[in-house]
C-alpha cells in the first residue's frame, strides 16, 4: 500500500487486545479510516486500494466495532470491489449479526444476495429486490436454496401471480429474470431483452424463447426484415443466440455490415473467439445450405473463388466469401505457413478449424514448430496426445499460450505440460498463476508432485473447486506440504482453505476444534464421503458463526447427502429437513424471523488437545439470539459457545495455540 499503516489510522474507540493487533486487523482499520476520509473529502474512488479490499478476510474484519464494519461495507460498495462467494457469505452473516442488514441500500448488491431473506421487511421488499437484482447471481452457485428463495421473494414483491411481466416488473427483477421460466420471455414486455443481456448464459429453452420473441416483431427492433445496424448492436451478447432462421430474414446488406463489425471486433481482441464463432456459424448457415458450405466428401472440390492470399485474409468478410469447402480447396501450404496468425484471428467454424489442423499436418509432418504453436490456441483442443507428443515445447511462454485459454481440454493439458517437463521445464508459481488453478485439475499426480512447495506458496490462492475428487486429494497433500510450517492455525486455515476439498476427516475435526468458522462455499466443496464421517456437532462447530448457511445450501448435493445420512433427531437439532423445498414466497417476503431462546447447557471439552482453550480464534463475532430464526436454531452446546463470546474479550492465548499446533503436527494435521 502507498499509505504507511500507523496507530493514528486506527479509528478511535477500537481496542486491539494483546497479540490481536495483527497486520490483517490493522489493515482493515486503516482501510475503513481512509475510505471514510476520501468519501468525506470527495477524493476519486481509486484512491483507496481496491486490490487490498479484495483480500477481505472475515476474521480481522469481525474485530471491527459496528460503526467501522458498517464503514467498511459501504466502502466496498462505493469502490465496487468484487468479492468471492466465500467472502460474501461470511460478511453477510457479520452484517446481519451486527444489525446492519437494514442499511442494504448502501451495501454492495452482491452482498444482498447472501442476506437472510426472511428478515427482509415487507415494506423494504421492492427496494431490496431491486438492489439485489443488480448483483451477480452466479455467486450463489453453491447455495441453490438461497437462489430459489431469492427468486420467490422477488416474485412475492410483485403481488399477485403475473402471467406477463410488465416493463416496471422487469426493471425491478433485473438479472433475476435469468432464473425464470423460458415461457415468461415470450409473454413478458419486450424490455425483457435488457434483462437477458445480463444473463451469463441462456438455457436451450430460453434461447428458443428469445428467437420466438425476436421473430414475432414485438420488440423495439421490429420484425427481422426491418432490422438495422443500430438495432443489432443494441442486442449485444444476445446475437450469439440468434438462430439461422431469424438471420435469414435480416436484410442482406445490414447482415453483412454487422458480420464485418463482429469479425473486426474479434480480430481486435474486443470479442471472445467463442462468442464470435457461435455468431459466425449461425449467420453463415442462414446464408447457404449446409451442404454447400460444408466440405464435400470424396476427392477434391474445385477452387472457384480464387486462391487465398495474405490480402484475402485481411478482409473481415473472408468467411463469407470462402466457406469451409473453398477454404480446403483454395488455401495453399506456403500461404498457410506464412499467414497462420491472421488466418486464426478469424472466428472459424469448427469444420473449418478441422481443415486447418489437417493442412498443418501436411505442412509440418514432423510436428508444428514451437514458434507456430503459440499461434494455435484456438485449435489445441483438436490435437491428440500422440500428436502433441511430436511437438517441441521448451518455453514457459509456449505453455501459457497453449493453456491460458479455456480451449485446451484434459488430455491436451496433461500432454502439453509433460512435453514441457520432458524438456527440463519446471512448473513455477508464475506458470501456475498464468494458466489458472483449474489447470491443476488436469495435471497428473506425478506432474503435481514435481511442483516445489516454495512455488506452490508463491502462487497464492488457486481455485481448484472444479477438480475431480482424486485431484483434490493430491492437491491437498501438496498444499499441506507447502503450508504445514505456518505459524498459527488461523493463518494455516487461510492458506489451506482452497484445498480443503481433499482434506481427510481428521483434518476437518482439528479445524473444527480450532473454531475456524468455515464459510459455506468452502464447506460445499468438501469431500462428500469424508463429510459423512462428521457428526452434527463436528459440522456445527466447523461452520461456527456460518452454521445458519446450511439452510441456504441444503439442496446442494454435498449438503443434501450429509443430511440424508443423519437421523431425524439430528436434523431436527439443526432445524433442517433434507427434503424440505424451501420457504414459500409469502413467508420469505412478509414473515419476520422467529426467535428462539433454548435452554443452555455446557458442552464437554473432551477430545481437545491438552491446554487447548475453548476461546475461538480471534475474529469470531458475538452472536445476538434475536438474529437467529427458528429454522436455523443451533444445538444448545454451540449456542453456549456463541453466547460465551459475548461476555469475553477476544484474546489469543499463544500457549494454547502452540499446544494445538504441536498436536496437529503430531497427528498429520496443521
Amino acid at each position: 500500500t502507498s499509505h504507511t499503516i500507523r496507530p493514528s489510522h486506527i479509528p478511535h474507540g477500537c481496542s486491539v487486545p494483546g497479540t490481536l493487533a495483527s497486520l490483517g486487523l490493522t489493515l482493515f482499520l486503516s482501510l475503513t479510516a481512509h475510505c471514510s476520509h476520501y468519501q468525506a473529502k470527495g477524493f476519486p474512488q481509486g484512491e483507496v486500494k481496491t486490490s487490498l479490499l479484495q483480500d477481505f478476510w472475515c476474521q480481522p474484519a469481525s474485530q471491527l466495532p459496528q460503526e467501522h464494519l458498517s464503514a467498511l461495507i459501504r466502502c466496498l460498495a462505493t469502490q465496487q470491489v468484487s468479492l468471492k462467494a466465500w467472502q460474501l457469505s461470511c460478511l453477510a452473516n457479520l452484517a446481519t449479526w451486527r444489525g446492519l442488514q437494514g442499511d442494504f441500500r448502501l451495501h454492495p448488491p452482491d452482498l444482498l444476495l447472501f442476506y437472510n431473506l426472511s428478515q427482509v421487511r415487507e415494506a423494504d421488499c421492492r427496494a431490496f429486490t431491486h438492489r439485489a437484482a443488480q448483483g451477480n447471481t452466479e455467486l450463489l452457485a453453491n447455495l441453490p436454496d438461497q437462489r430459489m428463495t431469492l427468486r420467490h421473494t422477488a416474485l412475492a414483491c410483485l403481488g399477485a401471480p403475473h402471467l406477463q411481466l410488465s416493463a416496471s416488473d422487469l426493471e425491478l427483477l433485473g438479472v433475476l429474470v435469468c432464473d425464470m421460466q423460458a415461457s415468461s420471455i415470450v409473454t413478458s414486455d419486450p424490455h425483457v431483452l435488457q434483462n437477458l443481456l445480463r444473463c451469463p448464459r441462456l438455457t436451450a429453452a430460453q434461447s428458443v424463447a428469445l428467437n420466438s420473441l425476436l421473430a414475432s416483431g414485438r420488440t423495439q427492433l421490429g420484425p427481422p426484415s426491418s432490422w438495422n445496424l443500430k438495432g443489432l448492436q443494441a442486442l449485444g451478447s444476445l446475437i450469439t443466440y440468434i438462430s439461422p432462421h431469424v438471420w435469414a430474414q435480416v436484410p442482406e446488406a445490414v447482415g453483412l455490415d454487422f458480420f464485418y463489425r463482429v469479425v473486426a471486433a474479434c480480430r481486435a481482441g474486443q470479442l471472445s473467439q467463442h462468442d464470435a464463432r457461435h455468431f459466425v456459424t449461425n449467420f453463415l448457415e442462414s446464408k447457404a445450405k449446409l451442404a454447400s458450405w460444408r466440405p464435400k466428401r470424396g476427392a477434391g472440390w474445385p477452387c472457384t473463388h480464387g486462391n487465398i492470399t495474405a490480402a484475402t485474409l485481411r478482409d473481415n468478410l473472408f468467411l463469407v466469401h470462402y466457406d469451409c469447402a473453398q477454404l480446403q480447396s483454395c488455401l495453399g501450404g506456403p500461404v498457410l505457413r506464412a499467414n497462420l496468425d491472421p488466418l486464426l484471428q478469424h472466428p472459424l467454424p469448427a469444420e473449418c478449424q478441422r481443415i486447418i489442423k489437417a493442412k498443418l499436418a501436411q505442412v509440418y509432418p514432423q510436428g508444428i514448430p514451437e514458434d507456430q504453436l503459440r499461434l494455435i490456441t484456438s485449435l489445441v483442443y483438436l490435437f491428440s496426445r500422440t500428436e502433441i507428443g511430436q511437438w517441441n515445447i521448451t518455453s514457459m511462454d509456449t505453455v501459457v499460450a497453449l493453456l491460458a485459454s479455456d480451449v485446451a481440454l484434459e488430455n491436451q493439458t496433461e500432454a502439453v505440460l509433460q512435453k514441457f517437463l520432458d524438456q527440463n521445464g519446471t512448473v513455477t508459481s508464475a506458470l501456475l498463476v498464468a494458466i489458472g488453478g483449474s489447470r491443476l485439475c488436469w495435471m497428473s499426480p506425478q506432474q503435481i508432485q514435481t511442483i516445489q512447495p516454495s512455488e506452490f506458496r508463491l502462487a497464492g490462492v488457486l481455485d481448484i473447486s472444479s477438480c475431480p475428487q482424486s485431484q483434490k486429494d493430491v492437491l491437498f497433500a501438496k498444499a499441506r506440504e507447502a503450508f504445514h510450517n505456518t505459524r498459527s492455525t488461523a493463518d494455516y486455515y487461510r492458506f489451506m482453505r482452497p484445498y480443503l476439498g481433499g482434506a481427510p476427516v481428521e483434518e476437518l475435526q482439528h479445524l473444527a476444534q480450532a473454531n475456524v468458522s468455515m464459510d459455506i462455499d468452502t464447506f460445499t466443496n468438501l469431500n462428500p464421503r469424508v463429510l459423512q464421517s462428521l457428526s452434527v456437532s463436528n459440522v456445527t462447530t466447523l461452520l461456527g458463526q456460518n452454521v445458519g448457511d446450511l439452510q441456504k445450501a441444503r439442496s446442494h448435493p454435498t449438503v443434501s447427502s450429509w443430511l440424508r445420512s443423519l437421523s431425524s433427531l439430528a436434523r431436527d437439532q439443526l432445524g433442517l429437513d433434507a427434503s424440505h423445498p424451501g420457504p414459500s414466497p409469502s413467508y420469505a417476503a412478509s414473515k419476520p424471523p422467529s426467535i428462539t431462546h433454548p435452554t443452555l447447557h455446557l458442552t464437554s471439552t473432551s477430545g481437545l488437545p491438552e491446554n487447548y482453550t475453548s476461546t475461538p480464534i480471534a475474529g469470531s463475532p458475538p452472536v445476538h439470539l434475536g438474529f437467529l430464526p427458528l429454522s436455523v436454531a443451533l444445538p444448545s452446546g454451540l449456542l453456549w459457545l456463541l453466547l460465551r463470546r459475548t461476555s469475553l474479550s477476544p484474546t489469543v492465548l499463544p500457549q494454547g495455540d502452540q499446544a494445538h499446533r504441536h498436536h496437529m503436527q503430531e497427528t498429520g494435521g496443521c
